[in-house]
C-alpha cells in the first residue's frame, strides 16, 4: 500500500500498462543493441559479476569495480567482498549487461545502504611519468538492470561516452524467442509481481516513474533502448554533472580510450519465483545474457527471491 500511495496519476497509468505486458506483445519494451567495450571484454560483461577494490591513493581512496552480469549469487559475491574493504561512501563503477531482477534489487539496496556512488565505466591501469595509475575509461555500457543498480547510488554520474540502455521484464528463459513461448496463470503472477517490486524499489531509490515506462515498453524481440541525455534526467539517474563528485581528482583529459569492438548482443531481465511458487524445470534454466554472434552466456539459477 505504501507503493501505492506514492505513485503519481503517471505511476498510475504505468502500472495499469504493466499488467499487459505479456498479454498484448508491443505494449511493454526492453532491450539491449550493440555493445562498445573499452577495457573490459564482451566475455567478462557475460560472465558473472566480479567484484574488484581499485586503489588510486595518493589521489583518492579507491573504488569499487563491478563488472559482469548479475546473478543469484551476486549479492553474496558482493558481502564476502565488502568485508575485506572500508566501502562506506565510496563509488561503484558499472559495466555490465543486467541480469536477475530480485538480486539486482537486493544488490542495490545493499548499495544504498553503504551510501555509495554510482557511475559508468572501465576501471584500467595507465603508464605515467610518475609510473603506473588506475583511471577509469567512460567507454562502457550499463544495460538492463544494471540501470536500477545505477539507480541505487546516493550520487549519480554518468559520462558522455557511456551507454545507458533498457528494456522491458521478462520470463528469462523465453526470452530467445518470446512470441512464440507460452504463458501460464502463474508466469503473468511473477512477471506482475516483479514489475511491482521494481516499481517500489524505483521510487524508493529516488527514480522517476519515467525510468519504468521507458523500460517497459520495449519487448524482447526489439534492440535495447538508449537514454539520451535529455532521458537520463527525465528518469532521475544523473544527480551530478561533475565526475569529482563520485570520482575526485579523476583526470581523464589524457588517457588514451582503449579499442572500442562494438558487437550485437542482447539481454534481458530476469523473472523469477519467489518460496512456494513453481518453479520453472532444472532444464529451463533462467538466461540473464545472450550475445546474437552465437555465445551463450553461463545461466543463472532460478532460486528464490530474497
Amino acid at each position: 500500500m505504501r507503493l501505492v500511495r506514492s505513485l503519481s496519476l503517471r505511476g498510475w497509468a504505468l502500472l495499469g500498462a504493466v499488467g499487459l505486458c505479456i498479454a498484448m506483445p508491443g505494449t511493454v519494451v526492453t532491450t539491449l543493441g550493440n555493445s562498445a567495450h573499452a577495457g573490459s571484454t564482451l566475455e567478462e560483461r557475460k560472465l558473472p559479476m566480479k567484484f574488484s577494490w581499485v586503489a588510486c591513493e595518493p589521489n583518492c581512496k579507491g573504488w569499487i569495480s563491478a563488472v559482469g552480469i548479475i546473478t543469484a549469487d551476486s549479492p553474496k559475491d558482493f558481502e564476502t567482498f565488502a568485508r575485506n574493504h572500508d566501502l562506506r561512501g565510496t563509488t561503484v563503477v558499472l559495466d555490465s549487461s543486467g541480469g536477475s531482477v530480485n538480486d539486482a534489487i537486493t544488490l542495490g539496496r545493499r548499495f544504498r545502504g553503504l551510501d555509495l556512488k554510482t557511475t559508468v565505466g572501465t576501471s584500467v591501469a595507465i603508464d605515467t611519468p610518475q609510473g603506473a595509475r588506475a583511471t577509469v575509461v567512460p567507454e562502457a555500457y550499463c544495460e538492463s538492470m544494471c540501470v536500477f543498480l545505477l539507480l541505487s547510488g546516493k550520487t549519480r554520474y554518468v559520462p558522455e561516452a557511456a551507454r545507458i540502455r533498457v528494456h522491458q521484464i521478462w520470463m528469462g528463459d523465453r526470452a530467445d524467442d518470446a512470441r512464440a513461448a507460452s504463458y501460464s496463470a502463474q508466469d503473468l503472477m511473477i512477471v506482475e509481481r516483479d514489475i511491482g517490486r521494481l516499481a517500489k524499489y524505483t521510487f524508493d531509490m529516488g527514480g522517476a516513474g519515467d525510468l519504468l515506462s521507458l523500460s517497459l515498453s520495449v519487448p524482447p524481440w526489439e534492440d535495447l533502448h538508449e537514454l539520451s541525455p535529455a532521458e537520463l534526467r527525465l528518469t532521475n539517474l544523473i544527480t551530478t554533472e561533475a565526475i569529482a563528485d563520485v570520482l575526485p581528482r579523476q583526470d581523464n583529459a589524457n588517457v588514451p580510450m582503449a579499442e572500442v569492438k562494438t558487437k550485437p548482443t542482447q539481454d534481458r531481465f530476469v523473472s523469477r519465483a519467489v518460496d512456494g511458487e513453481a518453479q520453472p524445470q532444472p532444464t529451463k534454466s533462467t538466461k540473464t545474457a545472450e550475445a546474437l554472434t552465437g555465445g551463450h552466456a553461463a545461466p543463472a539459477p532460478v532460486q528464490p527471491a530474497q
